[in-house]
């Protein structure tokens, strides 16, 4: 329960490039409940969407202010920013690639309430990228010793051994501002704030609980890459150690503890192996030395279990390996740490020896094609070769189809093939040269191409070479979870390699986006290096530029009776359901709207509806038919529930979508989506049956209401769809033409 008169909590959000997160981060803090709240989003300069995100937030939500830099200012100084905008009584710095609990702020703020410190530290837990969640290694000091509901640096000095970021503590605005206390630019921009807002505090006050998740990106911080820019934490901590002789006596307490932490922390550094480039290891060395030399306190020996960042409960080993690095670093002498260093690797190594069971493979005893294919691996890559393939190798179909004919005309220097699975081999338009799986030839081919375009993943066994370029167009919208998104919903999942998935994933150089929406979801749910493309899909070009005589010559095609309107019915998979079963009465459905309707069935590729089942007079069964854009042209309305084509389908201007969500809630549940399709329609949205069948005899989906959605829907998720999708295509991947990637221009 709160005590005393409420108080008032600003969370300070900078806000950089994290468009596939920053939705998740403001649902987290934005809690309904809590009305003296104030969120401060610093949108940095963002290349992304990330402004427009904050935009559509702030217009639903008036506890959330949006301040748009025009120059980038970094993460320490978009922090500045809204810290000279906050009102709030307290400051929580938010980092807008993390999330709170689920009951993070109300917690954080109750216990504000309770105790009113200068300084309210709580704990987190790290998201690892494939689903994992760990708390932090160390939160055992907010318990042991038992803590008072106040106390100072002073009387638990452990408290300094905490995480020492910004987004772990709320600070009182006042108390932080009387300190004179501003973010640094560079790296480490935070340890000169956290640890002297701990050291000056009258009132620390610490909440034994997880209140926020710092997410563990698979392709790590930008901290964890090497540059020189890590040389910024020796002048954060000359500013900590200058703010400490700024207090006088009474920080000479803490110089023993905060040198120790010091060292550590510039040993985390240089030992990553990520971080110092390895030709800047002897400056950083020298530096580290210096600073060593300059801080080191009198009479300081040697680090104390104390003063050490581990959970070991034999923290002795790692003190002596302390004391002798220290003493290397004393005399900067990084060729004796070198060798101290290795002969540890060595022994480390020999133990893991003993326990490692011998894997590779033994290419001489392989057999068959795949032997082929590692010869083959060994030639040269031909230039101006590419490899197209779509859904598993089942034929010449979407986006890769349609930049294949697009290279053809754009490219004619670059000799194109596709590669099908046998049993479709018979089925590929005249006249398109193609190679089957599982051939000598197809071997050769994978081994000594240059490009890969395809709209799922290639097999396990293809592996990149140096010089290769793999493109994954994808084949929709994800309105339901995709990638890594789906490891919270096991039951959609079932039972995926999500390592295997992301190994398959990191082989993309570049990765096709049809939408805002794609992008966002795409770069959380494949955190890979691909360059993003948004442009729209290649495959929906044909729908921008589709005629009237085209689309009474796929009428005829189809024998779609004239006068009829047909409506083309698109069920998605839904992973708690072993086989295709339609969420209502099929049969009804085509009879009771009478004869001016015919429905054509496009069951999902991995169902096919039993034959003799329909009637042939009102359902015309399309599931087999090859090319999808087809039918969309030729029909007058789509009837889908959760499938991705109604994004493609909303690209034609002028025709009605109906939403059947029966199960919304349980696909929901059991698949997880992007967004709530009932909330954002692209039109009509029937619950059941009777209602269903009660909206097309009534005509309600040509009614102006759903026209009005529609349009919305199609502003929203077709802005890049301008028949010019396969063009940016081709010229960005084979042309190498950097511009032609970006978003067209409205």
């Amino acid at each position: 329960m709160n005590s005393g008169p409420a108080l008032s909590l600003s969370i300070i959000v900078p806000v950089h490039r994290v468009q596939g997160y920053l939705r998740q981060c403001l649902d987290s803090i934005l809690v309904p409940d809590l009305p003296s709240l104030e969120v401060i989003a610093v949108n940095d300069c963002s290349p992304d969407h990330s402004g427009e995100i904050l935009d559509e937030y702030a217009a639903r939500d008036p506890r959330l202010q949006v301040i748009h830099l025009t120059e980038n200012q970094g993460l320490g100084g978009a922090r500045n920013v809204g810290l000279d905008r906050a009102t709030g009584d307290y400051v929580w710095f938010f980092d807008s690639d993390d999330y709170a609990t689920s009951d993070g702020v109300r917690s954080v703020y109750d216990r504000l309430c309770e105790t009113r410190p200068d300084v309210l530290v709580f704990d987190y837990a790290r998201e690892y990228w494939d689903g994992r969640v760990k708390r932090s290694v160390i939160n055992h000091l907010f318990r042991e010793p038992p803590a008072p509901d106040v106390f100072t640096a002073a009387d638990r000095q452990s408290v300094l051994r905490l995480m020492m970021t910004a987004w772990n503590r709320a600070i009182r605005r006042d108390f932080l501002l009387g300190l004179g206390l501003r973010f640094s630019h560079g790296y480490y921009e935070d340890v000169n704030v956290t640890y002297p807002v701990l050291m000056a505090a009258e009132k620390i006050s610490l909440l034994d609980q997880v209140c926020y998740i710092y997410r563990q990106r698979r392709q790590g911080a930008i901290t964890r890459t090497a540059s020189t820019k890590h040389f910024d934490a020796f002048a954060q901590y000359d500013r900590i150690f200058a703010f400490m002789d700024s207090m006088g006596p009474e920080a000479d307490r803490f110089r023993p503890m905060m040198f120790d932490r010091t060292i550590w922390h510039l040993l985390v550094i240089l030992e990553r192996g990520d971080r110092v480039p390895p030709a800047e290891r002897a400056r950083f060395f020298a530096e580290m030395s210096k600073t060593f030399n300059k801080y080191r306190p009198a009479g300081h020996d040697r680090p104390t279990e104390g003063s050490i960042a581990s959970a070991t409960k034999n923290p002795g080993p790692l003190l002596e390996t302390l004391a002798v690095k220290y003493e290397f670093i004393r005399k900067n002498d990084l060729k004796g740490y070198d060798r101290f260093m290795a002969r540890k690797a060595l022994r480390k190594k020999a133990g893991k020896a003993k326990k490692k069971v011998r894997k590779g493979i033994n290419f001489a005893k392989r057999k068959g094609m795949r032997a082929y294919y590692h010869t083959q691996l060994r030639r040269p890559v031909e230039a101006n070769t590419a490899v197209f393939a779509s859904y598993w190798y089942r034929g010449y179909a979407c986006n890769p189809a349609a930049m294949y004919e697009k290279a053809r005309e754009l490219a004619p220097h670059v000799r194109s093939v596709w590669i099908v699975k046998p049993s479709k081999a018979a089925g590929m338009p005249k006249g398109v040269p193609f190679v089957v799986s599982g051939t000598r030839e197809y071997y050769r081919t994978m081994a000594r191409s240059k490009y890969f375009v395809n709209n799922v993943n290639f097999p396990n066994h293809v592996i990149k070479r140096k010089g290769q370029v793999h493109v994954m167009t994808q084949h929709g919208t994800p309105l339901k979870r995709m990638g890594l998104d789906q490891q919270y919903f096991p039951a959609g999942a079932k039972g995926m390699d999500f390592t295997e998935l992301m190994e398959r994933s990191e082989r993309w150089d570049f990765h096709v986006s049809a939408n805002p929406l794609t992008t966002e979801a795409w770069e959380r749910s494949f955190p890979v290096n691909a360059e993003m493309l948004e442009i729209g899909y290649p495959r929906n070009d044909r729908l921008v530029r589709a005629t009237d005589k085209e689309r009474a010559r796929l009428r005829e095609r189809l024998a779609i009776p004239e006068g009829k309107k047909a409506v083309l019915y698109t069920p998605t998979h839904r992973e708690y359901r072993n086989k295709f079963e339609p969420m209502f009465d099929i049969q009804r459905f085509a009879r009771e709207l009478g004869d001016e309707y015919v429905l054509l069935l496009r069951a999902h590729y991995f169902y096919r509806p039993a034959p003799g089942t329909l009637d042939p007079e009102r359902v015309i069964d399309v599931s087999a038919y090859p090319t999808v854009e087809d039918l969309y042209i030729a029909s007058d309305a789509m009837l889908t529930d959760y499938s991705s084509a109604m994004f493609d389908y909303a690209v034609l201007p002028d025709r009605p979508i109906v939403v059947f969500a029966n199960d919304w809630e349980t696909y929901k549940i059991t698949r997880g989506v992007n967004f709530d399709i009932t909330e954002f329609p692209p039109g009509l949205v029937a619950y059941t049956e009777d209602e269903l069948l009660q909206s097309f005899a009534s005509g309600a989906p040509w009614e102006s209401q759903y026209t009005k959605f529609r349009d919305a829907f199609r502003e929203r998720f077709c802005p890049w769809e301008d028949g010019q999708a396969s063009e940016r295509a081709v010229r960005r991947i084979f042309l190498d033409d950097k511009d032609a990637g970006r978003p067209p221009k409205k």
